[in-house]
């Protein structure tokens, strides 16, 4: 376990925020030593709570160009068939992954193969789990081209608590099943479209690992 790169620098901000607060606490109440551990506390249960919201898990991933990995720990929410306007044109299986906040934030690549299209859409905060907030919502649409030729597209979307959409991929980038393509800090949701005879392998409710959870098998 390791901690992400996107928590490093207000970790370190924020480690030294409270221990100057603690500091300044003890120096103007020196005899109030049950306010003192209290404070101490509250610090020490704050950091741990930022704490695990960066924390990237190492792990091996198993690649299978047959198989399609959860590109993010969390929830299924949703598995229907849709259509997709923005790339694809087409009707699609959508399998939609709920990241809460205590979920790892890491989003990882589905599929491996070269990222054909990429684009970032301003937009609203709605709650994640919200039916307008695939379209609304701030996010980002990716694609990626397998080696068969088969396109996978996938979007990080914010939510009312995830503010905060990083994405590490341009178009003509060539990346593996399972590498790190994005983070959204402090949760959200993601969605991927399949082809429709994709076999879905999870249900709605099922718990998700990031580049681990095979979420469908290819035809």
């Amino acid at each position: 376990m390791t901690i992400h790169k996107e928590g490093r620098t207000l970790l370190f901000f924020l480690l030294v925020i409270l221990f100057l607060l603690n500091w300044l606490l003890s120096y103007l109440f020196p005899d109030k030593e049950l306010l003192q551990q209290v404070s101490i506390g509250a610090s020490l249960l704050l950091y741990l709570i930022i704490l695990q919201f960066f924390r990237s898990p190492i792990f091996s991933i198993p690649k299978n160009e047959k198989h399609i990995l959860a590109p993010a720990d969390g929830k299924v929410v949703v598995i229907e068939e849709t259509d997709e306007t923005e790339y694809l044109k087409g009707r699609r299986l959508q399998v939609s992954i709920f990241m809460s906040p205590i979920n790892v934030h890491v989003n990882r690549m589905p599929a491996g193969g070269t990222i054909s299209y990429f684009k970032y859409h301003p937009g609203k905060y709605l709650v994640a789990w919200h039916p307008k907030s695939s379209t609304e919502n701030e996010r980002t649409t990716v694609v990626v081209k397998m080696n068969s030729g088969t396109e996978i597209l996938f979007r990080q979307i914010a939510g009312a608590l995830a503010r905060r959409i990083k994405w590490y991929v341009k178009p003509g980038d060539v990346l593996a099943q399972g590498d790190e393509f994005g983070f959204i800090k402090f949760g959200s949701r993601v969605d991927i479209f399949l082809p429709l005879d994709s076999k879905v392998t999870v249900s709605v409710g099922g718990v998700t690992k990031g580049g681990r959870t095979v979420i469908a098998e290819l035809a």
